[in-house]
């Protein structure tokens, strides 16, 4: 008869947790010399005695990921997602500072060396992926702006405020009859712009993105060539991207009944170019010059994680920042002179599972005639880390 080795008994013991066995069978492995670099080593650097501290009661588990890295089609890397993810629930220092743990990922298999606490979070969040029940989700997205705020006037009684981290901003939830009687009746005013309304297919965990940028070109430098007769300098064309891009990455709870979701913002307005007067002197016009641009810019940024039910659609209010797409229809109806500032709204509604019948949607909207590129990239919330 064969028996396995002490070495074989100790790693079955510490994938299913019990160290104190392993410790006591698996001898301390020979001592690794420190590779010399080019660069001596200021600190003090040892190999240690090979044998990973759980005087915490760590455990180390391996979750069988491949279920979800499998329907995962066309994603680079899918397992990230679950990586992010776990980092968002229990907070990134929980990973790099005491106790002692590890995180690490492949396509088929997550591992994680920590507390039984710890391990229990990582397990619910693997099981959320894994759930054969959450694999693909529809949700409209509508990005609208507004130039007064007065909207609030009639709306408040039908939205309930949900607690935000980030300062600025607002979010309510809404029923799905009373969000579409609500954008039915602020599509009648004058101040209103709708700047995309995408229905976004989104894989359970991943991104999606929705951008509407413009380039502006300017002339932002010029190169002395001395060596030529005329003109003697040479522009230096430059770019810059002009609108709105939301990062949207939801993750379906265990039942299916409500959605986490991170949303990341970023809106980059040009509010003009300042013309600057150079001198560009050559052996036949010693006194030539010309002009360069420097943009007067504006932008945005925001990262916030939602939690709200299935059943709701969620209205998020960015606050009056620069209008993603500047116009003179925005310029004649912002109420302070300048540069274009508008409230920015961004409604989310889920529509169910892929290949499953739609809930009924918000009011259609006719398309928009920006350019518009997608690409895959509650009540009481719980905010453990807000990216």
């Amino acid at each position: 008869m064969c028996f396995p080795s002490k070495a074989a008994l100790a790693m079955a013991a510490v994938s299913l947790g019990f160290t104190g066995l392993a410790h006591a069978q698996v001898p301390p492995p020979a001592p690794v010399p420190v590779v010399a670099s080019s660069r001596p080593s200021i600190a003090r650097v040892t190999v240690g005695d090979g044998i990973l501290p759980n005087r915490h009661g760590q455990v180390w588990r391996e979750y069988d990921i491949s279920p979800y890295t499998l329907r995962a089609t066309g994603v680079s890397r899918p397992e990230q997602a679950i990586v992010d993810w776990i980092l968002r629930e229990t907070g990134y220092e929980a990973w790099h500072s005491e106790p002692l743990g590890i995180l690490s990922a492949n396509h088929n298999t997550l591992r994680a060396y920590h507390t039984p606490e710890m391990q229990a979070v990582v397990s619910e969040m693997v099981d959320r992926f894994v759930n054969p029940q959450a694999q693909s989700q529809m949700f409209d997205m509508r990005v609208v702006s507004m130039a007064s705020q007065n909207w609030r006037t009639k709306a408040l009684k039908i939205m309930h405020a949900v607690p935000v981290q980030s300062q600025g901003i607002q979010a309510w939830l809404l029923a799905r009859e009373d969000a579409s009687l609500l954008i039915s009746d602020i599509r009648k005013r004058s101040d209103f712009r709708e700047y995309s309304s995408p229905t976004v297919l989104v894989a359970n965990g991943q991104s999606s993105v929705v951008s509407t940028m413009h380039p502006h070109g300017y002339t932002g430098a010029v190169v002395l060539h001395p060596e030529q007769l005329h003109p003697g300098f040479e522009p230096q064309v430059m770019q810059f991207n002009e609108g709105f891009s939301i990062d949207f990455n939801p993750l379906l709870s265990l039942d299916g009944q409500s959605v986490d979701a991170m949303i990341k913002c970023d809106v980059d307005q040009l509010e003009r170019l300042v013309a600057v007067t150079v001198d560009v002197p050559t052996p036949i016009a010693p006194r030539q010059h010309t002009e360069i641009e420097v943009p007067q810019t504006c932008s945005y940024r925001l990262r916030e994680r939602f939690h709200w039910p299935d059943d709701k659609v969620l209205l998020i209010s960015f606050g009056v920042i620069a209008a993603p797409i500047a116009s003179e229809s925005a310029i004649r109806l912002s109420l302070n002179p300048g540069p274009p500032r508008a409230e920015l709204l961004v409604f989310v509604e889920s529509r169910g599972l892929a290949g499953t019948p739609a809930v009924t949607a918000l009011p259609a909207v006719p398309q928009p005639t920006l350019p518009l590129s997608t690409d895959r990239r509650g009540t009481s919330p719980i905010y453990r880390s807000p990216y």
